[in-house]
């Protein structure tokens, strides 16, 4: 396998030169575990860590290596690698991480992610949103994967698909069913040789199932959902690469329990393109389209041109990102006014109590 065939282009050669790392050999990250990675190049698979300057100097945790990352490295002879550098990404996937004011890289260098829901419990629009705002403000085309099809009717999957286009004007569909191979066949027609792709959905929507599918071997584990509570169990437990027999790149990550979002201010305006479009009309520029007099979104979504549901969650993914974006030292600020208020409130109602 040359480096070409793993997805090694100009743009990282490039990058690789200016940084002046051309004297390193290069590798692609293909799995991340605690403190470890797994590289690949054209001589083989390497154990990898990073050296401690890295460590130190890193900010945050965009700056340690990711899955689908490429990376200057020296190769030892106890078969293991040393990391010594990140090239720069073309595309990054990442997400607010659970409970916490930080970023949780997914996956990066990624051509197309595909967004996986199963027709047996999962079916959500609004989280379809939240995929591919995360998708596009990462410079990765989203496309839609509807799976578990033989669990329902054809009437109920035409009608599924149906508000699907009403909602994604310009994102692939797919729909697939692992019992059956319905889909599998235009979905691995789709993965083209060097280019890479990401799967991403809840636990037990079938990620690994299809993935399975279409590498033609059980490479990656899988678990029957949860009979009492009807919930999918965590099959995948570290973001993995695989090839496919046509040259295509496929990573696979664990199930998101929660999509939140970080700055993504950019990603959710592109899939919610028809409201950034009306909201150019407004009487006010910084319009909130919440109470303002002469809002055009609004009037849209009065008069039924605006879907009222989609417009709810674009104000809710707006306001996510809105707050991620506040400093830590705005967002205490805000938090302590909140609590003078609510003391305040709260000594008011004990007066008016007060006999």
């Amino acid at each position: 396998m040359e480096l070409k065939d793993l997805g090694y282009n100009s743009f990282f050669e490039t990058h690789r030169n200016r940084l002046g790392l051309d004297g390193y050999s290069v590798a692609r990250v293909i799995a991340e575990y605690k403190e470890t990675y797994r590289v690949k190049n054209e001589n083989g698979e390497f154990p990898a860590k990073i050296t401690g300057k890295q460590m130190h100097q890193a900010k945050s945790r965009e700056d340690y290596p990711a899955v689908g990352d490429w990376v200057a490295i020296s190769e030892l002879e106890v078969n293991w690698a040393v990391i010594y550098g990140v090239l720069p990404r073309k595309s990054l996937l990442k997400r607010k991480t659970s409970g916490k004011f930080s970023i949780q890289v997914i996956a990066t260098n990624i051509d197309v992610a595909f967004a996986i829901e199963s027709m047996d419990r999962d079916y959500n629009l609004n989280r379809f949103e939240r995929y591919c705002a995360l998708a596009k403000d990462g410079g990765i085309e989203p496309s839609i994967i509807l799976n578990k099809t033989d669990l329902i009717s054809a009437a109920e999957l035409e009608e599924k698909t149906a508000q699907i286009r009403k909602r994604f004007k310009n994102v692939e569909i797919f729909t697939t069913s692992v019992t059956s191979d319905h889909g599998i066949a235009e979905l691995r027609s789709r993965i083209s040789q060097t280019k890479t792709y990401c799967f991403l959905g809840s636990s037990g929507v079938g990620k690994s199932s299809l993935i399975n599918k279409l590498l033609g071997s059980n490479a990656t584990k899988i678990k029957a959902i949860g009979e009492l509570t009807g919930r999918g169990k965590h099959t995948t437990t570290t973001r993995e690469m695989y090839f496919l027999n046509n040259g295509g790149i496929i990573i696979d990550n664990p199930g998101l329990r929660e999509v939140g979002m970080a700055d993504s201010i950019i990603g959710i305006d592109t899939v919610f393109d028809g409201i950034s479009t009306l909201s150019e009309k407004c009487r006010f520029k910084d319009c909130t389209h919440t109470h303002e007099p002469g809002c055009a979104v609004k009037v849209s979504v009065e008069t039924g041109e605006l879907d009222e549901n989609r417009f709810s969650n674009y104000l809710k993914l707006k306001k996510e990102a809105g707050y991620y974006q506040m400093t830590k030292n705005e967002r205490r600020k805000k938090d302590h006014q909140f609590g003078k208020f609510v003391k305040k409130a709260l000594e008011q109602i004990k007066k008016y109590k007060s006999p």
